[in-house]
């Protein structure tokens, strides 16, 4: 074994853990390294001219932390020589080799290319399910808008041509969405589907549905999706919020208005999804042009927020 470097040697006589670690370990526990292994690896070089590529799972890992900490290449080579937490998290050691922003960035195309962010995201799925997580009877649906940058400083001169603007209460927000069908007992995400920001919420829902539900819900803003052409045959039970201003004429004591908090409560598991998301990966702008690269990092993102929403399942 190769001796310790100063770094690590202060590391292994700090007295306090830090909240990173705490969080990487709590990461190291959750997701099924192996099982994403076997559905990574087709494609990888493990032999080939000149330097050797680091280990897929070294990569991997990398991988998942430029993600959950949202940082661009430069920063995640910078975070790998700087902290001692996140080398190990990745199996590197500083008197190693240490991946340099362009192998970072080759990995992650090499994601992209094979369209793996989706392969991660049903691995973890199918992991939760062989673990008794399994998806019941319902589901509800629903949308968030992830911003855009709206200057056309750029080396086309122009917007994303994919991003578009849309309206919101009083407010225009330039991006896509991500349209997302949750299960309402464990509250998982199951379906993912991506539009630009002015792409109608209600044209999303066939995408989002498992086939196996009874029941579904969603905001007021989804009012009539019983009645359009793709939904008639489907045998489940709508429950779609009363608009506001409806709602708003009913006392506390009417059974509509007992009714719609039931509802409401049901339908607060989707805002936790969009939390894990959007506040605790930071992924509330799009870090890359169009939809299909944001799209796959999104399931990454939703697979890892599922592994968080029933870690005390999971872990002892």
């Amino acid at each position: 074994m190769s001796q310790l470097t100063f770094a690590e040697a202060e590391y292994a006589i700090k007295k306090r853990t830090t909240r990173r670690e705490k969080f990487l370990a709590r990461l190291e526990e959750l997701i099924p390294w192996q099982k994403l292994m076997q559905q990574l690896s087709k494609g990888y070089q493990k032999t080939g001219p000149g330097r050797p590529p680091y280990p897929l799972e070294t990569m991997l890992r990398i991988h998942v932390m430029q993600l959950v900490y949202n940082l661009s290449d430069p920063e995640m080579e910078d975070y790998l020589y700087e902290v001692e937490s996140m080398r190990r998290f990745a199996h590197l050691r500083l008197c190693e080799s240490i991946p340099d922003e362009t192998t970072i960035l080759n990995f992650r195309h090499y994601i992209e290319a094979h369209k793996f962010g989706k392969k991660i995201f049903d691995t973890i799925n199918q992991h939760l399910a062989d673990k008794g997580l399994k998806l019941r009877e319902g589901t509800i649906v629903d949308a968030t808008i992830i911003a855009a940058p709206t200057s056309t400083k750029n080396a086309d001169g122009e917007r994303d041509p994919e991003m578009h603007q849309v309206k919101k209460g009083n407010e225009w927000h330039h991006g896509m969405k991500m349209h997302i069908g949750v299960d309402d007992g464990l509250g998982l995400i199951h379906s993912i589907a991506t539009t630009a920001a002015n792409e109608h919420d209600i044209t999303q829902v066939d995408k989002l549905l498992h086939g196996e539900e009874e029941r579904v819900w969603a905001d007021a803003g989804f009012q009539g999706i019983d009645k359009r052409e793709e939904h008639k045959t489907r045998d489940v039970d709508w429950f779609i919020a009363m608009r506001p201003g409806k709602r708003a004429k009913l006392s506390k004591s009417d059974p509509l208005a007992q009714a719609e908090k039931i509802k409401a409560s049901v339908r607060a598991k989707v805002e936790h999804a969009f939390f894990y998301i959007k506040r605790v990966f930071h992924y509330s702008k799009v870090r890359y042009r169009g939809l299909e690269k944001n799209t796959n990092r999104l399931y990454v993102l939703a697979g890892l927020a599922n592994l968080l929403r029933v870690k005390s399942c999971l872990l002892p």
